[in-house]
C-alpha cells in the first residue's frame, strides 16, 4: 500500500516523498483513516514504528483549509513526556506542513518561557507541549484552550510513569470537551485502558502488536558480569566490536555521568543526556550523537524518548531497568524503520529480579552469555569448585583452563575467593 490510498491530500504527500518515504507503516495503514473520519482513537505500537506520522498527518489534513488560530489560541494540541520528544514531534510537524498554511510551535520547560509567549501570541495552529509548561503557560494567560479541536497524548504509557497523571487530569478538565483526542501508546496497561476511559469517546482501538512484546528485527544477548566490571566490559565491547555509535542506559543520573567520565579517560568519546542537564547540555548533547561527533551516549529512561535515530545499530542496557516495560522502550531505539538493531545487556547477579520481570513480559527467556575475560565471579566459583552446572542458564564462550588456577589476564580481578565453607559446601554437593 502506497500513501496516496490512505486519502491524504497532494501537498501533505508530496513532502511526505521529500521526507524519503514511500510506503507507510503498519500503525500508519491502520491510524490515517480512522483519524481522517474524525473518530477518537487508541493506538498501540511499539516504539519506532512510525507512530508520529499516524497522527500528525491526519491531524494536518483535517486541520487544512480552516481558520488560522485567533491570538493565544491553538487548534490541536499534542502532548508530550519529554523536551526531546517534543522537539522531534515539532521537527516532523515542521517537515510534513511545508507549504501548507498551517502554524506550528514547542513549548517545554528547561528554556525561558518568553519566547514561548511570543510565539503563541499570535495563535498558533498545532502546539506541541510538554505537560508542566503548558499549564505554565495557561495560568500566565498566554495559553487559551477554547478554540482546540483535537488532542493528541503521544507516549501516553511513559507519561503515566514518570508521574504526570495529575496533570493530564488538570489539562483534560481545562479543554472543550467536544473535540477529537487521540492517545497513542507503546504498551497497553490497565493505568491506559483507565485514562483512555475518561479522556475518549466511542474511540476506536488499534493495536498493532501484542502488547508489551519487542521488536522482532532487534537481536537481544545478555551478558552476565560483575556489577564492578560493567564500565571495563562495555570499553572492552566498545573496542573490540568497533562501535562507532551506541546508546548506553543508566538507571541514575549520577551513574550517568559517572560513566561518561570513565569513557572519556579510556578516550571513547561520550556525553550524557538526563533530567538534570541544561536543555542546552541536553541538545548539544543530541546534536553531537547524531552527527557522530560523540560515540557514546549515555541516557536515563527519562531523556530517551525523543531519541529518534533511524540507523542506530545498538543500544546496551548498562543497567537494567526497574519498570520492566521500560526495557522495551529502550531496546526500541534500535532497529527503527525495519532495520536490524542489536540489544546488549550487561547483567550482574544483583539484577535477577528485574532480568525475571523483563522475561515475564516479554515471555521470552534469555540465555545469559560469558565473556572470557570477564567471567563473573560467581561463575569462576562453580567452575573451580565443582558448584551446581551453570550450563542451564549461561552460554559459555571457552572458558576453559588449564588448571585450577585463573589467569588474571584472562578472566580480570576477582572480586571473592571461595571461602573455607564455600569449599565445604562444594564437596557435600559432589557426594550427592
Amino acid at each position: 500500500m502506497s500513501f496516496d490510498a490512505l486519502g491524504l491530500n497532494d501537498a501533505l504527500l508530496k513532502n511526505i516523498s521529500e521526507q524519503g518515504y514511500d510506503r507507510p507503516s503498519e500503525i500508519q495503514q491502520a491510524a490515517i483513516p480512522v483519524v481522517l473520519q474524525r473518530h477518537d482513537v487508541l493506538a498501540i505500537a511499539q516504539t519506532g514504528t512510525g507512530k508520529t506520522a499516524g497522527f500528525s498527518l491526519p491531524l494536518i489534513q483535517l486541520l487544512h483549509g480552516g481558520k488560522h488560530a485567533p491570538a493565544k489560541h491553538i487548534r490541536a494540541l499534542i502532548i508530550t513526556p519529554t523536551r526531546e520528544l517534543a522537539a522531534q514531534v515539532a521537527q516532523s510537524v515542521k517537515n510534513y506542513t511545508k507549504d501548507i498554511n498551517i502554524t506550528s510551535a514547542a513549548v517545554f520547560g528547561g528554556v525561558r518561557i518568553e519566547p514561548q509567549i511570543a510565539a503563541l501570541a499570535e495563535g498558533v495552529d498545532i502546539l506541541i507541549a510538554t505537560p508542566g509548561r503548558l499549564l505554565d503557560l495557561h495560568s500566565q494567560g498566554a495559553l487559551h484552550f477554547s478554540q482546540l479541536e483535537m488532542l493528541v497524548l503521544d507516549e501516553a504509557d511513559r507519561m503515566l510513569d514518570l508521574g504526570f497523571i495529575d496533570e493530564i487530569s488538570e489539562i483534560n478538565r481545562l479543554l472543550p470537551q467536544k473535540r477529537q483526542t487521540l492517545m497513542f501508546s507503546a504498551t497497553f496497561t490497565e493505568q491506559i485502558k483507565n485514562l483512555a476511559g475518561g479522556m475518549l469517546c466511542e474511540s476506536k482501538k488499534i493495536e498493532i502488536k501484542a502488547a508489551n512484546s519487542t521488536v522482532d528485527k532487534i537481536e537481544q544477548r545478555v551478558y552476565h558480569v560483575d556489577k564492578k566490571q560493567k564500565p571495563d566490559v562495555l570499553r572492552h565491547l566498545i573496542k573490540q566490536k568497533k562501535w562507532s555509535h551506541v546508546l548506553v542506559f543508566c538507571r541514575t543520573k549520577q551513574g550517568a555521568d559517572t560513566l561518561v567520565t570513565q569513557l572519556n579517560a579510556a578516550n571513547i568519546n561520550a556525553d550524557s543526556i538526563h533530567a538534570n542537564r541544561t536543555q542546552h547540555a541536553r541538545t548539544q548533547a543530541l546534536e553531537g550523537f547524531k552527527t557522530g561527533a560523540i560515540c557514546v551516549l549515555v541516557a536515563t529512561d527519562i531523556a530517551a524518548r525523543g531519541i529518534d535515530i533511524d540507523s542506530l545499530p545498538c543500544v546496551v542496557n548498562f543497567d537494567l531497568p526497574y519498570v520492566p516495560e521500560d526495557y522495551v522502550h529502550r531496546i526500541g531505539r534500535t532497529g527503527r524503520a525495519g532495520r536490524q538493531g542489536v540489544a546488549i545487556t550487561l547483567f550482574s547477579s544483583d539484577e535477577s529480579k528485574q532480568l525475571k520481570a523483563i522475561e515475564n513480559l516479554i515471555r521470552q527467556p534469555f540465555e545469559r552469555e560469558l565473556i572470557p575475560q570477564f567471567v563473573p565471579s560467581i561463575v569462576r566459583a562453580e567452575q573451580m569448585w565443582g558448584g551446581a552446572n551453570t550450563k542451564k542458564h549461561v552460554k559459555r564462550k571457552s572458558t576453559k583452563t588449564k588448571s585450577k588456577q585463573f589467569d588474571d589476564d584472562e578472566y580480570g580481578n576477582f572480586e571473592a575467593m571461595p571461602t573455607a565453607k564455600d569449599k565445604n559446601k562444594a564437596k557435600k554437593r559432589k557426594r550427592r
